[in-house]
């Protein structure tokens, strides 16, 4: 079959919506899917920054979601017309995925980022025939359709706005889980969010929905006032004394923080912030040394890395679905749509931060 995608071809190069070719039905466990939207994560834009290890050409695109069209067998637990949130790739059979923890998968890596999977031999070419990337997050979600193994689909209820929820695959995801899963929040907790774009909102989210203080922490004004609309109490990243103003504001210091910049002051203000014994979990992918200043790990503080909210995404999906049901997150409410013809355009306003979470609808 043919249809529409965005196609990356070159790091410096823009997207191009092109035709592409998949020359083959769903294989066993998979299943075809028509994408409704597709986030648009700071996970792909950094594509450009990889040096060469995520290889080109390449659809990208790991939020998905949309309608199951065909299945490949009668194992894979879903039907055509069902709505499906897509999230990201695993083995399924390694130690981490067979005890609950998919996001720490041996395979992670290979299978999202550099290379996809060997077991499936990529059947996706451009117009032309030339041979495209393997799937991005098994997924390559910037399409018209999308082959995904049937194990990253998520069964949704079809009164759900589905053009919307694909960032609920990853960054959402990624910002709750943090707060619900790794901390495991709840009533009369702290936590200090730093950095309020689409994954710290969704903590902020998060947090707010469990019944704990909340502190908030960006330079841009903009980000800060969506922060507290969401009843989290702002600050400054610029504040001087920002560690004491937040120590003040929880009575004595955060129980946990999420650091979402990966900038090195940030994260020793993040943990001269916490409590004794407080947990600092950290999303952003460092990209330089962490040198750590005397102090900032006495009395039991602790630093972790947490990759995609530890989530289960069949659990924690219906979770959130669930409270946005409910009122309690309003994650809709950090989303612009562009046309899939307009992704070069959503690219650049995410990078000025014009938008917290672009969505492209094909």
């Amino acid at each position: 079959m043919r249809f529409g995608a965005a196609v990356l071809r070159d790091y410096e190069a823009p997207f191009a919506v092109e035709e592409v070719i998949l020359d083959a039905g769903p294989a066993e466990g998979e299943i075809l899917v028509r994408i409704a939207g597709c986030g648009l994560c700071r996970t792909d834009l950094a594509v450009r920054r990889s040096a060469g290890r995520s290889p080109l050409p390449a659809v990208l695109g790991h939020e998905g979601a949309g309608v199951v069209v065909e299945t490949g067998g009668p194992d894979t637990g879903l039907a055509p017309g069902d709505h499906v949130v897509l999230s990201f790739d695993c083995c399924g059979r390694c130690r981490s995925c067979l005890g609950g923890a998919p996001a720490y998968c041996d395979r992670f890596a290979a299978l999202n980022l550099f290379g996809g999977r060997s077991e499936s031999p990529g059947r996706f070419t451009d117009g032309a025939g030339e041979a495209l990337a393997p799937r991005w997050f098994g997924q390559s979600s910037f399409a018209e359709y999308a082959m995904v193994p049937a194990r990253n689909a998520v069964r949704v209820d079809a009164s759900l706005p589905l053009e919307l929820l694909g960032p609920l695959g990853c960054g959402f995801l990624t910002g709750a889980g943090a707060v619900l899963n790794s901390f495991g929040a709840g009533p009369g907790d702290t936590v200090a969010v730093f950095g309020a774009g689409a994954v710290g909102l969704a903590a902020v989210m998060a947090a707010t929905a469990a019944g704990a203080l909340v502190v908030a922490v960006d330079r841009h004004p903009e980000r800060l006032a969506q922060a507290e609309r969401f009843r989290a109490v702002p600050l400054d990243a610029s504040s001087a004394g920002l560690p004491g103003h937040i120590r003040r504001l929880t009575g004595g210091g955060a129980q946990y923080a999420l650091d979402t910049t990966g900038s090195v002051r940030l994260i020793n203000d993040a943990l001269r912030a916490l409590r004794p014994t407080g947990l600092l979990g950290l999303v952003a992918r460092l990209h330089t040394d962490l040198p750590l200043e005397p102090g900032t790990l006495d009395r039991g503080r602790r630093i972790s890395h947490i990759c995609e909210g530890d989530a289960v995404p069949a659990l924690l999906i219906p979770r959130l679905t669930g409270l946005w049901r409910a009122g309690r997150f309003p994650f809709d409410q950090l989303i612009r749509t562009y046309p899939l013809a307009d992704i070069n355009e959503a690219e650049r306003d995410c990078d000025a931060g014009r938008v917290v979470k672009p969505v492209l609808v094909p």
